[in-house]
């Protein structure tokens, strides 16, 4: 048994060891401090970051948003935080939240202002992703931020800092809460602001435990009262902010669990050949849920109905309140907006299908909003995939064919630019560009 420990200990010592390839303390501090500070190059490069990830996140466009984040200086305050705590050096804790907080005020103005002027007022999916944080966040916060300080330790500097930022996403709940400031809507801003917060001070968290792990020479207490009263403080900070995303993660792991057995006993129950379901409307309540379904057919019998309610616990949704309403009448409230796009949702469904069998049945995305931000003097385009048949064979290619029609000559550089992007954007094998 002991042979075994002494293996064990051994291959865990080579493997996992940090001490090994770390750069000397003085060297790793002196670099984290020098990203502390928000002024000249760097408020700047936050500044344009920050206008970079909103037009990302006002286009959808997650390219762009990946682009910012890597752009972005945020994570040199938060990281110097963490250092400061870890070591006792509350000068640099204090200079760390200062310029945290500048930088986090100038980014909500900054994204506010460009939220107030932009024509494009929608929410995006990238944008409301943003808006429900949950304790799945605490832990890309927490082991992104372990990441990142564990390669700012190394004697190399290794490509994990862009990546961190990219995982932790810093810039976007900004971008968002500025969304929220510029709509009056404050459930986006506390949502964002949270999920900011919840980045922040994991990534604090991170490199305070790094930090203590590899044995940085700390700043000692004149009164040992004064160190117990800041770890206090910190386990109290981290309580508040995890409790919060405990909750959503509850609510949200509760939701789909409900939506998944519900969409099971739609599938299974309500399979009838003369009977289809147009839609279907699933709300999700811990006091009782209900599943408001609308058929078009021939209409179920009272006994149909009545076997579907006691087949509801079956599917673990005992409680859950089944609503069918069947027959095109008042007294049914038929909202005929859900049967056209029902409709619609099956000509979608058969469309892709097609697709996969015709490559001409493939349906383009509506480019219409990024270009207008990309290439402002864009008068029109059309979109098109196409066959060009070869004359001196019977074969035969399919390309995705673009015409564009600009306000003023463009370079020919901006139009190999532009057909790059619509090639990579429309996820054409081949692209053709034709500029009028």
């Amino acid at each position: 048994m002991n042979d075994l420990y002494k293996v064990l200990s051994k291959f865990f010592n080579y493997r996992f060891n940090l001490q090994e390839d770390s750069a000397p303390q003085a060297e790793t501090i002196a670099s984290i401090k020098k990203n502390v500070a928000f002024k000249g190059a760097n408020l700047w490069t936050l500044i344009f970051a920050i206008f970079v990830a909103c037009i990302g996140l006002n286009v959808n466009s997650t390219a762009v948003i990946i682009g910012a984040m890597l752009i972005s200086p945020l994570m040199g305050p938060i990281v110097g935080i963490g250092l400061g705590i870890g070591t006792n050096d509350f000068d640099l804790v204090k200079k760390g939240l200062r310029n945290l907080t500048l930088a986090t005020i100038i980014s909500i103005i900054a994204s506010t202002l460009y939220f107030s002027f932009t024509p494009l007022n929608e929410a995006s999916s990238e944008l409301l992703a943003r808006t429900s944080p949950s304790i799945w966040d605490v832990f890309i916060a927490t082991l992104g931020g372990l990441a990142g300080i564990v390669a700012a330790t190394r004697k190399e500097k290794s490509n994990v800092i862009p990546g961190v930022a990219i995982a932790t996403a810093l810039m976007p709940p900004l971008c968002t809460a500025g969304f929220g400031i510029a709509t009056g809507n404050l459930y986006y801003f506390m949502g964002a602001i949270y999920l900011y917060f919840i980045n922040s001070v994991f990534i604090c968290v991170s490199t305070f435990l790094i930090v203590r792990y590899l044995k940085f020479r700390k700043k000692t207490f004149e009164n040992k009262q004064d160190e117990q009263k800041v770890s206090r403080y910190i386990w109290i900070i981290v309580i508040i902010t995890i409790a919060p995303s405990l909750y959503l993660t509850y609510q949200i792991v509760g939701k789909s669990i409900f939506e998944n057995n519900a969409n099971k006993f739609i599938t299974h129950q309500l399979n009838y050949s003369n009977t289809q379901v147009i839609s279907k409307n699933l709300k999700y309540n811990r006091k009782g849920s209900e599943i408001d379904l609308l058929l078009l057919g021939a209409e179920l019998s009272p006994q149909q109905l009545d076997s579907l309610n006691q087949k509801l616990p079956n599917y673990q949704l005992k409680g859950t309140k089944l609503i069918i309403r069947q027959g095109l009448n008042a007294k049914n409230e038929v909202d005929l907006s859900q049967i056209k796009a029902s409709i619609l949702e099956d000509v979608f469904k058969s469309n892709s299908e097609a697709a996969v069998n015709d490559p001409l049945q493939l349906l383009l995305p509506d480019l219409k909003p990024e270009l207008r931000v990309l290439y402002p003097d864009l008068k029109d385009y059309s979109i098109s995939n196409t066959v060009f048949n070869r004359l001196d064979s019977n074969k035969s290619d399919t390309l995705t064919m673009v015409v564009a029609s600009f306000s003023k000559p463009i370079p020919m550089a901006d139009q190999d630019r532009l057909r790059l992007w619509l090639k990579n954007r429309v996820k054409a094998d081949s692209l053709k560009l034709i500029v009028l």
